[in-house]
């Protein structure tokens, strides 16, 4: 196949939905004639109109020139007919996230376009082997998943099936450099890069609240304020939609020939067989048509004082959180001392503090006083922390515990026992 230059292409874009929509507003502004395409007409001209008001704002707050808004409208067509994308040189499918329904689509574009037109599907993890193999020609289709809001959102994955084109990747990958997009080459497998990466960010979080270990604002704000994530698993899938992001869990598990750890959730299922999908629906894991439907996480008040300092023996080299413990060298309420071990403990009294290592305090201290804290991603500027304590960990040493992260500016978060507990079991799942 000879070199393809996209730089005049005009490109179709099947859906006008969220993503369509979109994706056809991205390829219009880079000044690509562009038609927008859905099955339901009506559905096109209110996203159409949704948009006008949208980048009109945009206007009015000067972050975009009215020259920009009128070239963008003046390159978006409104096709009648799909028929009417046959002399589209690049169609991008942003249709339902169902395999067969994509086929269908790619079967009939098939019949109307010229061989060398180029079918992208923005999955966001279907197989596009599987989806090429429904046409004569599968080197000409291509994933190209873009991430919402795709005007906005850098990162742009670029799937090669078996037997797409290398050329025709090239070229596609130049396009998306073209729109100012950063592009990344992925196999086609099971969830591709990013929803293959993200599966333990949701499914281990949605885990935690089947098994009550937590709430969703708390868990939401845990990993903002400890993993120093933009968005909690809860909040995100709000906004995603619960729908979208059960969809690519369920397929994600079927392509891993059903691996356990990939399970969907029941508690997700849930909120999806009860259309809350979240902020498109108004209701989710949280309530979007309150005055402030955002989650509102209040930490918890610890009341311990003391008069004394707290003697404090620090073991082990600490390598990983050294700015826990420079931290600690400054708080004005410990006696501290240091001691060479191979483990990391923080001895307050008889009470051993320890990070997680993804153990059940319950199972593996039942006898001794342990509390096992979580793993947190900025020390120096940690707000609070979860720990869980053993059993044998008495009420005096929980205060002690307390009275421990209060003389650093910390709140510990008493959590339920569950291994790893919030932050640490996330990004240890790989």
């Amino acid at each position: 196949m000879q070199q393809i230059n996209l730089e005049q292409v005009k490109v179709a874009v099947v859906g006008a939905g969220t993503m369509g929509i979109g994706i056809a507003q991205l390829a219009a502004m880079h000044g690509h004639p562009t038609y927008v395409f859905d099955l339901d007409r009506s559905k096109v001209q209110s996203a159409l109109t949704a948009l006008e008001a949208q980048l009109s704002k945009r206007v009015q707050n000067g972050k975009m020139t009215q020259q920009l808004l009128e070239s963008t409208f003046a390159n978006l067509i409104v096709a009648e007919d799909i028929q009417q994308l046959a002399d589209a040189g690049l169609i991008i499918e942003a249709i339902v996230e169902k395999k067969e329904v994509k086929q269908n689509l790619f079967q009939q574009l098939d019949t109307i376009c010229p061989e060398q037109t180029i079918f992208a599907s923005n999955t966001s993890s279907i197989s596009i082997t599987a989806i090429a193999s429904a046409i004569p020609h599968p080197e000409r289709v291509i994933g190209l998943h873009f991430f919402n809001p795709a005007p906005v959102m850098k990162l742009v994955e670029i799937i090669h099936g078996l037997k797409t084109s290398a050329v025709l990747a090239d070229a596609v990958f130049e396009l998306m450099k073209d729109w100012n997009k950063v592009p990344v080459r992925a196999k086609s497998t099971p969830g591709f890069i990013v929803n293959r990466v993200a599966r333990p960010y949701y499914a281990e979080a949605f885990r935690a609240l089947q098994e009550n270990a937590t709430t969703p604002e708390q868990l939401d704000y845990i990993m903002r304020e400890c993993g120093r994530f933009a968005m909690g698993p809860c909040e995100l899938t709000d906004l995603i939609g619960q729908d979208v992001n059960f969809s690519v869990t369920q397929s994600v598990y079927q392509e891993f020939f059903y691996e356990p750890r990939y399970r969907p959730s029941l508690i997700q299922k849930e909120l999806v067989d009860a259309g809350c999908y979240g902020r498109k629906s108004g209701q989710g894991f949280y309530d979007y048509m309150q005055a402030k439907p955002a989650p509102v996480y209040e930490l918890p008040v610890c009341y311990a004082k003391s008069l004394n300092k707290l003697k404090v023996t620090v073991k082990g080299e600490w390598l990983h959180s050294s700015a826990l413990i420079a931290r600690l060298k400054q708080a004005a309420h410990v006696e501290l001392s240091f001691q060479a071990a191979e483990q990391n403990e923080i001895l307050i009294g008889d009470l051993s503090l320890r990070m997680s290592l993804g153990e059940s305090v319950e199972l593996a201290y039942p006898h001794e006083p342990v509390v096992l804290m979580d793993w947190h991603a900025d020390w120096t500027n940690a707000e609070a922390i979860p720990v869980v304590a053993s059993p044998a960990c008495s009420t005096e040493q929980r205060q002690a515990v307390e009275l421990f992260f209060i003389g650093m500016d910390m709140i510990p978060i008493w959590s339920k026992d569950h291994p790893g507990l919030v932050v640490f079991q996330k990004v240890c799942w790989h």
